[in-house]
């Protein structure tokens, strides 16, 4: 029982309900994993009371410093791995990944993340995979997001950015997702913009049109606490899904 956790676009909250979506299962009594297959920029740390430092271009990153996102699944997961595992591709620069790795002449190979993800699923019940911003961002010259998610055969988990243009993206990538004949087992409102119009009419909209349940609202939070978001989302309907 794993999940892919894609997004609207990017800065949409992946990490946030990735973690949420661990501490659900946690609760359960499941031993459970986060995977960011590919982190491109952010900052590294050697532990949450130290300050940033500057960031390596390096590929999984040991314990004295990694990827602030690759840290916080770390840290809501209940199975300590090597973070290699974990954070197969890490780049230096906040760009696309495809364009990270031309950067630092390294390929992005699907094959070597499947292999990575096969480990972290023998040593745990549950996997959340959070993809590298949207559903379909190039991770090399010929293949993207959506292409790794089909390869490693995962039902999908839509993270909805509550904000202007979010029919238009969630409604978009729903269809991409069906296209590569996956499973959306379920999407999260993610309250992104505070101030958004008509946000409860929107949430309507998008429950009306898309074919899987509504896992949760999550409220606009100035600072996000994932503990708190797993108290907002109900992973039964999401596993009634598959």
């Amino acid at each position: 029982m794993s999940y892919f956790v894609t997004g609207t676009d990017t800065n949409v909250g992946k990490t946030l309900i990735s973690c949420a979506l661990l501490e659900c299962f946690a609760a359960q009594g499941l031993h459970v994993i986060g995977m960011k297959p590919v982190a491109a920029g952010g900052s590294l740390r050697s532990n949450g009371d130290t300050p940033d430092v500057p960031l390596a271009s390096a590929a999984g990153c040991d314990a004295s410093g990694r990827n602030e996102d690759v840290n916080l699944l770390a840290a809501a997961s209940t199975v300590q791995v090597d973070l290699e595992l974990i954070n197969p591709y890490h780049f230096a620069s906040a760009i696309a990944p495809h364009l990270a790795a031309q950067q630092e002449n390294i390929y992005i190979d699907l094959a070597h993340i499947v292999a990575s993800f096969n480990a972290l699923q023998a040593l745990a019940d549950v996997v959340i995979v959070e993809g590298a911003g949207g559903f379909i961002v190039p991770l090399n010259d010929t293949q993207d997001s959506g292409d790794l998610a089909v390869q490693l055969g995962l039902p999908i988990i839509l993270v909805v950015g509550m904000r202007l243009g979010c029919l238009n993206h969630a409604l978009l990538t729903m269809q991409a997702i069906a296209a590569r004949g996956l499973t959306l087992a379920g999407w999260v409102a993610n309250c992104v913009d505070e101030n958004m119009a008509m946000r409860e009419e929107n949430i309507t909209a998008l429950q009306q049109r898309i074919a899987a349940p509504l896992l949760g609202i999550i409220p606009f939070q100035a600072q996000p606490d994932a503990r708190y978001v797993a108290t907002c989302l109900s992973v039964a309907s999401c596993a009634a899904r598959i």
